[in-house]
């Protein structure tokens, strides 16, 4: 043996947090464009309501959703690379899904404002999203918080 030591980095629990939400992303989006994963594949449009093609015969997806889906994947792993990056992108992102629930909620999901698109069953998860993302920043991040402030 060498007489060097290395010592692991270990990695904040909200670091993880932010990479197994990443990660998700990451496997969601692609998910959402292989046929039979999503179903009624051929009428997968780019964007807008009269993409029918719904992810697990479930959640409405366009080649929009999917590509934020992986874009939201790859920024948090970027985040993921500090804690505070993490919490961050926890929080942050858990608000954007909040807003997207609202929005979901507003829109008549038949017009062309429902671009993305989303259904009933997308609303519903992105509250959960909101409410999970938002959890796992605060509870997970607060010792960063009292951290910086001492």
């Amino acid at each position: 043996m060498s007489g060097s030591t290395t010592t692991p980095r270990t990695r904040h629990p909200v670091q993880v947090a932010a990479s197994v939400v990443s990660v998700v992303f990451l496997l969601i989006g692609v998910l959402g464009f292989i046929p039979g994963v999503t179903t009624n594949y051929d009428q997968l449009g780019f964007a807008g309501h009269g993409s029918t093609a719904l992810l697990l015969g479930l959640f409405m997806v366009s080649v929009l959703h999917n590509l934020v889906h992986l874009a939201f994947g790859v920024v948090g792993l970027g985040m993921a690379r500090t804690a505070a990056g993490a919490r961050n992108y926890l929080v942050g992102g858990g608000i954007v899904y909040a807003v997207l629930w609202l929005y979901g909620l507003l829109i008549d999901h038949g017009s062309s404002a429902n671009f993305v698109p989303v259904n009933n069953a997308d609303n519903w998860l992105h509250l959960v999203l909101a409410v999970a993302m938002i959890g796992l920043g605060v509870v997970l991040g607060r010792d960063l918080r009292a951290t910086a402030r001492r």
